[in-house]
Parts: C-alpha cells; sequence; structure tokens
C-alpha cells in the first residue's frame, strides 16, 4: 500500500497508507486529519481540501487543471505548489508523495 506524508497545520508529520486508487484528500481524511474540511466532497466545488505539493513532487504530480485553478484563486493562501487534493489520484507511482494541508482561509 502506497505510503502519503502529511503535514498538518502545526507542522506535525505523519505518514499514512492509502488505497491506489483514492484521491489523496480521501487518504488523508480516512486517516483522521479533521482539520481538512473537504466540504464538497470531492466534486471539486470548493477549495476545503487545499494542500501544497512538497517541491520534489511537482512534476510528478502535475499542474491543476483549469477548473481546479480557478477554485484555489479563491485562496489567499495559494502558491505555486497549490492543489486541491481531491484532484491528486493517489496510486503506487505517488507512493512517498508529501503534501502539507494550506491554511485555512
Amino acid at each position: 500500500m502506497p505510503t502519503l506524508i502529511v503535514v498538518d497545520r502545526k507542522g506535525n508529520e505523519r505518514a499514512v497508507e492509502g488505497d491506489a486508487g483514492l484521491s489523496v484528500m480521501e487518504v488523508i481524511r480516512d486517516n483522521g486529519f479533521d482539520e481538512l474540511l473537504a466540504l464538497c466532497g470531492g466534486s471539486c466545488s470548493c477549495a476545503t481540501c487545499h494542500v501544497h505539493v512538497d517541491p520534489a513532487w511537482m512534476e510528478k504530480v502535475g499542474p491543476p487543471h483549469a477548473d481546479e485553478a480557478d477554485l484555489l484563486d479563491s485562496s489567499d493562501h495559494r502558491n505555486e505548489r497549490s492543489r486541491l487534493s481531491c484532484q491528486i489520484r493517489f496510486s503506487a507511482e505517488l507512493d512517498g508523495l508529501k503534501v502539507t494541508i494550506a491554511p485555512e482561509d
């Protein structure tokens, strides 16, 4: 099972396992990170699952698509590494991916 490294808003880092095929948001939520609200449940209609992807992983994860980018524009905490975690499909190729939960808007 692939591992995801999650840094919470307090800076605590924890490695968790997740099933390939889930979204990164689902892996984070299923492992008890309550600060990631994911209010729309993964339908890409809010930005409450905003994460910052570790720079070493940006090329592999790729940039946000147009709809995702529009939602990220609503965040005061958007940067060049911003993604909505509901839009990143977790897989064996992303084993070791590190993300930081963005500050709440």
